[in-house]
């Protein structure tokens, strides 16, 4: 069957990147065909990955056409003064602003005031004199180009300047309200001409996707552009099964960033391994990705160091494993304003573990709602130390009756496949 309708993806992160920006366009691209369109990629032929995740390559669609093109990062020459502060901060793992090194200031200062939107800049020209040929040769008038890096949605706004296309522009993240955004040691002109790229595009593409409610309220304010909330999602995934840990773990997968350093759980772990001794023989802290210094000195200040099992990063489907042979799963949010907006991508692979999941993050997080709605874990703001305790205490009687587990519902909404079916539908509407 002939499909009908072809549409080019822009996106930096593709396998074998690792971490969870590949995620959503890795699954949307795989059942895009499904609903009869054909999905082109356009992706960085000699791209800097911080994480590398060889093992997603088979998770390609063969449906797939991917063009790849090379790209110029100055992190190659940033990583002359040093590799692996450059892969760090390119990670998102930025240090305390108190602990930074003359190096790591210049290099936020220098990705903040000259990369403008990002260091990935330098890839726009090249790849709009090349994709305005490409989309006209194979006679496909839909783009999408998705950020972080919003590099691309430059791209986008140019091609869109210059041919008669349909374009839409997918922020997993939000550009000039993220966290590190403030870190970047801006100059007024350079947090100006972010503010106003981001205008730009927002109001130059025919459509926006984000990924929570809150992003779209704040992208309103900024565009008249009809705007889609399409969250990230879990897809169904054969995991081989191993048998729930013998020790009452608490698993954290993904990057542990400084300022997501929940010292109300460092707290509560410490006051309940004094309190009881059962605790404290069971209890096992378990770490899965990159852990921040500032992390690390924390768990040492409240003596918790000797419970730690950290596996460092693995590929995806290892830490699956791992994730849902955890007995409690640990989500957490840096408690700001900005971070509301936040939907954690591994929220939804937690929700189909069967594991109860402590979510620790700021009042009226995104994320909080849909833990409640799907009746997968418990929610705490960073002031709710007993609360957070009481509940960690609970589910340790529930494992030593043998009986911790959650009952989730209405989960099926989050599928991959159902998510990409709402794309679909929106591909065809904006023809």
């Amino acid at each position: 069957m002939k499909p009908t309708k072809k549409i080019l993806i822009i996106s930096y992160y593709w396998p074998p990147a690792g971490g969870p920006g590949v995620q959503r366009w890795l699954k949307f691209v795989k059942y895009l065909p499904d609903f009869n369109i054909e999905p082109h990629v356009y992706i960085p032929e000699n791209p800097t990955y911080p994480l590398v995740d060889e093992k997603l390559l088979s998770e390609v669609s063969d449906k797939a056409i991917i063009i790849k093109k090379p790209i110029f990062e100055p992190y190659g020459l940033a990583s002359v003064f040093s590799k692996n502060k450059t892969k760090k901060i390119s990670s998102g793992i930025i240090p305390n602003q108190k602990k930074q090194s003359f190096i790591e200031k210049a290099m936020l200062w220098i990705r903040g005031n000259v990369f403008i939107p990002d260091a990935r800049v330098f890839w726009v020209k090249p790849s709009v004199k090349f994709l305005k040929k490409y989309l006209q040769e194979h006679q496909i008038d839909t783009i999408i180009t998705t950020g972080p890096p919003h590099s691309l949605h430059l791209i986008g706004l140019q091609l869109k300047k210059e041919l008669n296309i349909t374009w839409l522009a997918d922020f997993r993240d939000p550009w000039t309200t993220i966290g590190y955004h403030k870190q970047l040691k801006l100059s007024s002109w350079a947090a100006n001409k972010h503010k106003m790229l981001e205008k730009e595009v927002m109001n130059t593409c025919d459509q926006l996707l984000v990924t929570s409610p809150t992003t779209k309220v704040e992208f309103e304010a900024i565009t008249s552009k009809p705007i889609e909330v399409i969250t990230n999602g879990y897809d169904v995934e054969k995991v081989i099964k191993k048998p729930l840990d013998e020790k009452f773990t608490l698993a954290h997968i993904g990057s542990f960033l400084s300022a997501r350093n929940p010292r109300i759980l460092w707290k509560a772990l410490k006051e309940l391994a004094k309190e009881n001794p059962e605790f404290k023989k069971q209890f096992q802290l378990k770490l899965i990705g990159a852990v921040s210094a500032e992390v690390l000195q924390a768990i040492k200040e409240f003596k918790l160091e000797k419970y730690v099992n950290h596996l460092g990063y693995l590929p995806h489907d290892e830490a699956i494993i791992e994730q849902r042979s955890s007995q409690v799963l640990l989500l957490i949010e840096i408690d700001s304003e900005e971070t509301k907006c936040i939907i954690p991508g591994k929220l939804f692979e937690y929700m189909v573990s069967e594991r109860p999941i402590i979510a620790i993050g700021p009042e009226n997080a995104d994320f909080a709602q849909i833990i409640k709605e799907t009746n997968t874990g418990t929610f705490f703001k960073y002031d709710e130390l007993e609360a957070l305790k009481a509940q960690i205490l609970t589910y340790f009687e529930q494992y030593q009756q043998n009986n911790l587990k959650v009952y989730p519902v209405g989960l099926q909404q989050y599928s991959r496949k159902s998510l990409t079916e709402k794309l679909a539908k929106l591909l065809i509407t904006n023809h």
